[in-house]
């Protein structure tokens, strides 16, 4: 395919499918208008952080022509994937204004200013609005979409998996071809990823390579190389210094006829100074990829980066003169500059009259946009101020209030935080009197606290009517004569009655198709639904949990298993960095309800414990972590999550799948509340709280304990987060007044935080009559076999002698230390 240029009045937008196109001179000037405006947003961004007018800045200078050639290829309903050098890609789509990059320079917390993060992402992080007001999908098919952004390098890259993956659904399956016009026009949109020359160093970059080319998934993916990662060039990040090189395996192969194999990529490599050339490389392999499902790369070489990577040090200090020189000829836009001029399609004057309109038209919505962004805050100011010269007009205090006044006056752009810093201050100084004044200033203070809520906080899970914690509570119904099952019969009987009735529901894992997962909870499903909603994958949790952040963000209910806790570990920076804050750092603009199910306690051996609760409990706040005790739970939570748009982590019981438990009549509508403890023994003498496989031994010491007259109440708090939203917990120290938290993790995890929320949050502490307690596992991985299991995790015994022993200090006489 080959572009021609037409020098008449063509229209302002190029044909953007089809093998025959045309670049206008007006769509041409058009584009470097738009590259133009890009570098001086980015040469005026960097000086507004050296003058400490913001705190970081990263921009996207060196790679403009080949962002613009890009554009041209983007229609409505593809996403985008990238990193924090694609601002030139979102110009020239319409998706960032240079007022909205200066906001988010400035991290201004307007998002009608900033509808990226509304501040809460440091500049260069895009993301386009999924959601309406209310938490409505908006039809996506209608605008160009952009994935939320994240810092850790090569972290967009499973995402972008599950991005292209949907589509192949979405054109597959019949299920979806009505009813979901606003997510797919029959699986005709691709997925646009980027990534820097260096991260392609990193072990998600290959492992999302390597399963878009096993899934065929329409993905396009560039990748921008200016020969460094910050100071280090590529000979020591890329064998034989050269990605495409090391590419080349992934190539599709042709045939005898000459005909291409369905497996592998289509690969180009094209120096990103070369506008005609980009234009035709970046039409030509989009049109490929969105009409035969096949991925694609596109290596852009000879990139530069002018300014550095970032503001925080100068590439001067690693770059070679000779390489400098070789950055200042060989620099994009000079590169199409003289193109322009050579093919004679602007004269010099006017190509210097458009660069100096630019110029201006940045400096002047950098100006509109810093002024927008400090009135809030400076008209706050004179709020404060005023407060405080009410107050000095009634104290001995006036002095220093009237010094902090004015130091805050003189400040040339204080932040918020200098407000109340000041307005603490002043209050430290009148803390022992009482007027008005210092009523009217402690009121403001207060007022503050939901604002900078609603600034900062809110939006970590879903505020919206389909928030997990609204769905309404359906309990389960058990027949005179319902059957027992075995507890991965109950699981199979809910996860069919689920894909029955959601369509857009799609489970996937390690051995979930074929076999029906190790513990066949989805046992025949596959052949009942076919193989695309119950998936086999390759051994690649990462790209596991990827594939379902990229297919929810598309408006599907991705169900990923991780076939055991412990390998959760392999996912965990996607789940914590990703998955976890998608809601919050949009500020409720797009979302990903996946459910990640997984199973663990109890089994023997240091990888396959199954416990490891503590690191994802403080990493994945985001997302709601359920911690059933049985299989029929374990359904409920599930249903609850379907009716539901927020992300969860469901964690079975491993010694679980072959346990009887009666099968509820109304399995496949009955809920399980999350946030919600279940009391499983009433007691008066201690509260046992637990979850899980310890719920079992928990009921074991109990039977023990009642026997030296001990009643031990036992509460399963059922999910972890939430927790007890409800505090039964509470009410239940109020009636035996001493706790003991048992957990099988270790010590200061999962245990500790449970008291926390009881003691601390709950207010617990008041109730108590002798000191909580926790028990848990020993600080080291469990040793293999059953002994090694008995002396690494809290048994039936330890937990008789932790109650035994808090019932001993109150009552030596009445319970003496027998075994001792």
């Amino acid at each position: 395919m080959t572009s021609e240029i037409l020098e008449t009045s063509a229209p302002t937008a190029p044909e953007r499918s089809g093998a025959d196109y045309v670049l206008s001179r007006e769509s041409v000037l058009r584009d470097y208008r738009i590259c133009v405006r890009s570098r001086e947003a980015s040469l005026l961004g960097r000086k507004e952080v050296l003058t400490g007018k913001a705190k970081f800045g990263i921009f996207g200078d060196g790679k403009e022509v080949p962002q613009v050639a890009l554009a041209r290829a983007f229609q409505h309903g593809d996403f985008r994937s990238g990193y924090y050098r694609d601002q030139t890609m979102m110009m020239a789509l319409g998706l960032l204004s240079v007022e909205e990059m200066f906001a988010q320079l400035y991290a201004d917390t307007d998002l009608e200013r900033e509808p990226a993060s509304a501040g809460r992402q440091m500049n260069g992080h895009f993301a386009t609005r999924s959601l309406d007001a209310a938490g409505r999908w908006r039809p996506l098919t209608e605008q160009f979409n952009s994935s939320a952004d994240v810092s850790p390098t090569g972290s967009q890259m499973p995402r972008l998996l599950g991005l292209a993956y949907a589509s192949n659904l979405y054109r597959e399956l019949d299920g979806l071809q009505e009813g979901f016009e606003g997510f797919s026009r029959n699986g005709d949109e691709i997925a646009f990823g980027t990534i820097g020359n260096a991260s392609c160093a990193e072990g998600m970059v290959w492992e999302t390579i390597n399963a878009a080319g096993v899934l065929g998934a329409p993905m396009l993916l560039s990748i921008w190389d200016d020969g460094y990662g910050i100071s280090v060039p590529n000979d020591f990040q890329i064998t034989k210094d050269n990605v495409s090189e090391m590419l080349s395996g992934f190539r599709r192969s042709r045939s005898a006829d000459g005909g291409k194999d369905d497996r592998g990529f289509d690969l180009y490599t094209v120096p990103g100074w070369d506008y005609p050339q980009l234009c035709d490389t970046y039409l030509a392999a989009a049109e490929i990829v969105r009409l035969e499902h096949v991925p694609a790369i596109v290596h852009v070489t000879e990139l530069t980066q002018p300014q550095g990577h970032s503001t925080s040090g100068s590439h001067e200090r690693y770059k070679s003169a000779e390489r400098l020189a070789w950055e200042r000829e060989n620099d994009c836009l000079v590169r199409m500059r003289v193109w322009l001029l050579d093919r004679g399609l602007a004269e010099d004057g006017e190509l210097h009259a458009l660069e100096q309109e630019e110029r201006s038209g940045v400096k002047e919505a950098q100006q509109a946009a810093w002024q927008a962004y400090r009135q809030a805050i400076d008209d706050e100011r004179k709020v404060v101020v005023g407060l405080f010269e009410d107050l000095a007009g009634t104290t001995a205090a006036a002095d220093r209030i009237r010094e902090t006044a004015a130091r805050l006056t003189r400040k040339s752009a204080p932040f918020r935080r200098d407000l109340l810093a000041a307005a603490h201050d002043v209050l430290l100084a009148v803390r022992d009197e009482e007027s008005p004044a210092r009523r009217a200033l402690i009121d403001w203070k207060t007022d503050q606290k939901p604002l900078h809520r609603e600034r900062y906080s809110s939006n970590l899970y879903s505020e919206t009517g389909r928030s997990a914690l609204a769905v309404p509570v359906v309990a389960p119904e058990y027949a005179v004569d319902a059957p027992r099952k075995k507890g991965f019969e109950i699981l199979n009987a809910c996860f069919e009655a689920a894909l029955e009735r959601c369509p857009e529901l799609v489970a996937f894992g390690e051995d979930l198709g074929y076999l029906g997962d190790v513990n066949q909870g989805f046992t025949g499903l596959q052949e009942i639904f076919g193989p695309l909603r119950v998936a086999d994958t390759g051994i690649r949790e990462c790209t596991i949990l990827g594939q379902a952040i990229g297919m929810a963000m598309r408006g599907l209910r991705p169900l990923a298993e991780i076939q055991y806790l412990d390998y959760v570990l392999y996912a965990l920076q996607i789940m914590s960095d990703d998955l976890a804050t998608v809601r919050w750092r949009t500020h409720g603009g797009q979302m990903a309800p996946v459910i990640v199910r997984s199973r663990g306690h109890r089994l023997e051996g240091v990888w396959h414990s199954g416990s490891p609760m503590a690191g994802i409990l403080n990493l994945v706040r985001g997302m709601y972590i359920c911690v059933p005790r049985d299989m029929t739970r374990a359904a409920g939570m599930y249903n609850t999550l379907l009716q539901s748009d927020d992300p969860a982590l469901v964690i079975e019981v491993l010694n679980g799948y072959r346990s009887k438990e009666t099968l509820p009549s109304n399995l496949a509508e009955m809920t399980v509340p999350l946030g919600v403890p279940e009391v499983l023994r009433e007691g008066t003498d201690v509260t046992l709280v637990t979850y899980g496989a310890n719920c079992r031994i928990a009921q074991d010491a109990a039977e023990q304990l009642a026997e030296v007259g001990i009643e031990v109440e036992i509460i399963d708090v059922q999910t972890l987060l939430p927790f007890d939203r409800e505090s039964r917990i509470l009410e239940s120290l109020k009636k035996t007044h001493r706790v003991l938290f048992l957990d099988e993790d270790v010590p200061g995890g999962a245990s500790a935080f449970m008291m926390q929320q009881v003691l601390e949050e709950q207010g617990g502490w008041d109730w108590l009559d002798a000191g909580p307690r926790t028990l848990t596992a020993h600080p080291h991985r469990p040793a293999y076999g059953s002994d090694g299991d008995y002396f690494s995790k809290p048994n039936r015994e330890d937990i008789f002698d932790a109650v035994y022993r808090l019932m001993h200090e109150g009552a030596p006489q009445k319970f003496p230390l027998f075994y001792e």
